[in-house]
């Protein structure tokens, strides 16, 4: 073991979705078993991972952008570098031939295999570790360093559904669900650790099944909320035609789940949505939503779409406007069709001009910016429930947080409210956030 100035320092860049990120702090925490210490000048690590993300265009030319300026510095001394998550998945050992600088490519089912590419970059070989096909016996659990708050808990990986423009299938491989006691024992190490909210991600949550016990995923939302000390549970992402009545009966009766819903729709027009192999109507999804709102009325509701994919007519494009206006959500995450590697949309004939896609995005961000002052606005006078996170990034003396919906919330108080939930009076609604005051709390007064 290094001492403490002598411990050799690592440098994780993560790009992508919160997946990337709990894969990120996985590794993290097995280097630090390795001797590594954290550090965020990759220009001063001895060992630098890209953990990458290929759902966005050009992500290839990113990440090899980022690899550029390193090959210097490994001229000058010894530094490793390795590439791991989607991309390295999706080019696996071209990465290789192509970046001579390069040590490692790991791909995004075989993470626990970090520490022996490690060891054997320092010895001077290069590898590729790219099988999809995981271990058949659950990898132990790996908490990261440092734990916050709110902690990230995969109970998922990879996608059956094959959307015609996604690469996930591809480079996460198919659905494979983790039993639920080894969930339920991590979040309770996290909990342990300090956490009091767990956000439980997988790709279609919605498709969850424990491999032995056979239970749902309604059924590990409500046994993860019977976890002693946690106050709150969240996750990520549902697919429209996956969510189950059991799954909005859950989230409107169980307190320690939070109202907060991510259902991407990805277009309002059902040609476009069959085209992109979604497996529901625009109808449907309504519907859904509309059951979802029933009952649970404080549900924020948070969605993806996906402008000007292959096909797409002005029409369609009304369509999509048209169903965010009649929806209403709370975020909206709004994406440029790109061609993905492996992908059928990728070979499909009908494809948008830039220009046409960039004036569609920018139409659409601009009515959900409006949208969203007006839903933010109409919330104000109403009292929220905020997990107290840390100093807010503007306004001195405001502390930050996330109410019951996760919408994020900045009020005045005392650092001493980090950590715990704090009734906040809503003062003032804009267009991401809200502001407010704790409740009770006169006006202009401290508590």
């Amino acid at each position: 073991m290094h001492s403490a100035d002598q411990r050799l320092k690592a440098h994780i860049a993560t790009f992508g979705c919160q997946m990337n990120e709990y894969d990120s702090a996985r590794m993290a925490r097995m280097l630090d078993q390795m001797g590594y210490i954290a550090e965020a000048d990759p220009r001063k690590a001895d060992l630098v991972i890209f953990n990458t993300c290929s759902v966005r265009d050009k992500a290839e030319q990113k990440l090899y952008s980022a690899l550029g300026p390193l090959v210097k510095i490994k001229r000058q001394r010894d530094l490793i570098i390795g590439v791991t998550g989607c991309v390295a998945q999706q080019e696996g050992r071209r990465l290789l031939r192509r970046v001579a600088h390069l040590d490692f490519v790991l791909g995004t089912a075989q993470i626990d295999k970090l520490p022996e590419l490690v060891h054997d970059a320092a010895k001077g070989l290069r590898r590729a570790e790219l099988s999809l096909k995981r271990a058949s016996e659950p990898a132990p659990i790996v908490l990261p360093p440092q734990v916050g708050l709110s902690a990230n808990v995969t109970v998922m990986r990879g996608c059956d559904n094959f959307c015609s423009y996604c690469v996930v299938p591809y480079v996460r491989g198919r659905e494979q669900s983790r039993p639920a006691d080894q969930v339920l024992e991590e979040i309770a190490a996290l909990v342990a650790a300090g956490a009091r909210e767990v956000v439980l991600l997988g790709q279609n949550v919605d498709s969850y099944r424990d491999p032995g016990r056979g239970i749902g995923f309604a059924e590990l939302l409500r046994l993860a909320a019977g976890v002693e000390g946690l106050w709150r549970v969240r996750f990520l992402t549902s697919h429209p035609k996956d969510l189950s009545p059991e799954l909005i009966e859950t989230l409107a009766a169980e307190p320690k789940v939070m109202e907060q819903m991510h259902l991407p729709i990805q277009s309002g027009d059902d040609s476009v949505l069959a085209a992109m192999n979604r497996g529901y109507t625009t109808g449907q999804y309504l519907a859904k939503v509309e059951a979802l709102r029933r009952a649970a009325p404080e549900v924020t509701l948070g969605g993806d779409i996906i402008v000007g994919f292959p096909g797409e007519s002005a029409d369609a494009f009304a369509r999509t406007l048209e169903l965010v206006e009649r929806v209403g959500y709370d975020t909206l995450f709004c994406f440029i069709y790109s061609d993905r590697p492996f992908t059928k949309a990728s070979r499909m004939t009908g494809k948008i001009d830039q220009d046409v896609k960039a004036s569609r995005v920018n139409q659409l961000l601009e009515l959900h910016r409006r949208l969203g002052r007006e839903r933010n606005r109409a919330r104000v006078g109403t009292i929220r429930e905020v997990l107290v996170e840390g100093p807010a990034k503007k306004g001195q003396g405001m502390l930050a947080g996330r109410d019951r919906g996760g919408l994020a919330v900045n009020f005045a108080g005392e650092a001493a409210l980090v950590g715990t939930i704090q009734r906040v009076l809503v003062t003032q609604g804009l267009t991401n956030s809200l502001i407010g005051r704790l409740a009770g709390q006169p006006e202009g007064g401290n508590r």
